[in-house]
């Protein structure tokens, strides 16, 4: 009767352990679609709740945080911990010597305490096979978004499809060129789309070289969708960003003799259907307009030269230069972004900088400001490390194709802004979970007598040592 009780408190164990291990999944799910469709909510469903519905992801990056630390299935790292620290400290600094507003600051807080850790919580959940299965879900939504920006594109501002949050009929559009405006998409901000597009374009380097179990026609309506918003966006970024992934692919594939035959195929694929898109209405009416906002924005920034240097810079050298004229410990945490702003003078504008390095150490003052900023840049080199090691070792290119993406936007992505620390944080999860090998989702089954009573990471630790 002993050992039947015992079996049966292991059966017990072993599918309570799956059953969570698929809930924090879901959740994680839960926080991509959230991210995804929180602007559509706020300009077209739900709009008077717009306000609220700006931290809707709050809930559930806490809830996944607080079951991980209970579980104990994080893996140890050292930035977690100190960004964690560096986040208490800015929030009691920020009331005592700062700002003085506890609101702004818990604001601000929240994207060190609250967000950043869902790397880790990504990291620990997710293994390579589930960054697959995002990459296909993004992969399928690329062909209605694409449909969206398009309509968005060609209709006026007061149409419902470019409603603001809200239901704001002045509309979401920002200013492109020749009178037409950068759709938004289903977000809220019009950077939305473009870290939308930015990710998917990994992903669809990735799948012309490993199309296993991705249909085809899911594959070619996903690379038309991106070739299309590259001139619907009017987005220099998303542009950049599409150029470094190709050359993160070509040179993946040139490293591999197996994928010399697919890279020339699917660049020449590419071309080709560049070439007859280019010649429709839609796309050629939206490469004029691109164009249009490129010469017009090269003259006003100084040439493409001054164009990168801004924009992928983002005058991260002028943030180090002004750190002797700042407090000690910052104007206070949560002051830079745009809820601090309106919260502490009533609109929106830059109080302390632009540039999200700028923004960090003007809030954070030069000790805890430059200590993210190292932080950040130090996870950008690991995570190129780590993926090129994998590249070379093993032939695997999802990684080292995911951080052609992230590298930028973890190390100087505008976190201040929902949507981009959004993306940042998931798609860094997502580079470190594409490292992780899918036997840890297997580990449940294997389960035995010295193993049943232990939590998920323990099993997982103990049967890979």
């Amino acid at each position: 009767m002993a050992e039947l009780a015992s079996m049966r408190y292991q059966q017990i164990m072993t599918r309570s352990s799956e059953k969570l291990m698929l809930r924090l999944k879901q959740g994680i799910w839960l926080y991509l679609l959230l991210l995804l469709f929180e602007g559509a909510l706020r300009k077209w469903f739900l709009t008077p709740l717009a306000t609220p519905l700006l931290i809707i992801r709050d809930p559930v990056a806490l809830w996944l945080i607080v079951v991980c630390w209970q579980r104990k299935l994080f893996i140890p790292s050292y930035a977690f911990t100190l960004m964690t620290i560096i986040g208490v400290l800015g929030l009691i600094f920020a009331v005592t010597v700062g700002h003085g507003n506890p609101f702004v600051a818990i604001f601000g807080a929240r994207i060190l305490l609250i967000h950043f850790p869902m790397i880790f919580v990504i990291q620990s959940l997710f293994t390579r096979k589930d960054v697959i299965q995002i990459g296909k879900f993004m992969l399928v939504v690329s062909i209605p978004m694409m449909v969206l920006i398009a309509l968005q594109f060609y209709s006026p501002q007061s149409a419902w499809v470019n409603r603001g949050v809200g239901g704001d009929e002045a509309g979401a559009g920002f200013s492109g060129a020749m009178g037409y405006f950068r759709p938004p998409g289903t977000f809220s901000f019009t950077n939305g789309t473009t870290l939308f597009f930015s990710l998917l374009g990994p992903y669809v380097l990735y799948f012309w070289l490993n199309p296993e179990g991705v249909k085809k026609w899911v594959l070619m309506g996903a690379t038309m969708a991106l070739l299309v918003a590259i001139p619907l966006s009017i987005s220099r970024a998303l542009l950049f960003q599409t150029l470094i992934g190709v050359m993160f692919c070509m040179f993946a594939g040139s490293s591999n003799p197996k994928f010399a035959g697919k890279l020339f195929g699917a660049l020449f694929g590419l071309v080709v259907l560049i070439a007859i898109l280019s010649q429709t209405s839609i796309v050629g009416g939206a490469i004029e307009v691109f164009l249009a906002r490129f010469d017009n924005a090269n003259e006003s920034e100084g040439g493409v030269e001054g164009v990168f240097i801004d924009r992928f810079l983002g005058g991260l050298l002028g943030a180090f230069t002004t750190t002797s004229a700042l407090p000690l410990w910052g104007y206070g945490i949560g002051m830079g972004t745009n809820v601090g702003s309106m919260l502490l003078t009533g609109g929106v504008t830059f109080l302390i900088a632009e540039g999200e390095w700028g923004r960090t150490i003007g809030e954070l003052g030069p000790i805890l400001g430059l200590g993210v900023v190292f932080i950040r840049i130090g996870m950008s080199i690991n995570m190129g490390y780590l993926s090129f090691i994998r590249l070379r070792r093993t032939g695997d290119m999802l990684a080292w194709m995911l951080v052609s993406d992230c590298f930028l936007l973890l190390a100087q992505g505008q976190w201040g802004q929902p949507t981009a620390l959004g993306f940042s944080v998931f798609v860094s999860g997502l580079v470190f979970a594409s490292l992780r090998d899918d036997e840890v989702e297997e580990t449940d089954e294997v389960q035995d007598e010295d193993t049943a009573h232990l939590p998920p990471r323990e099993v997982v630790m103990r049967y890979k040592n």
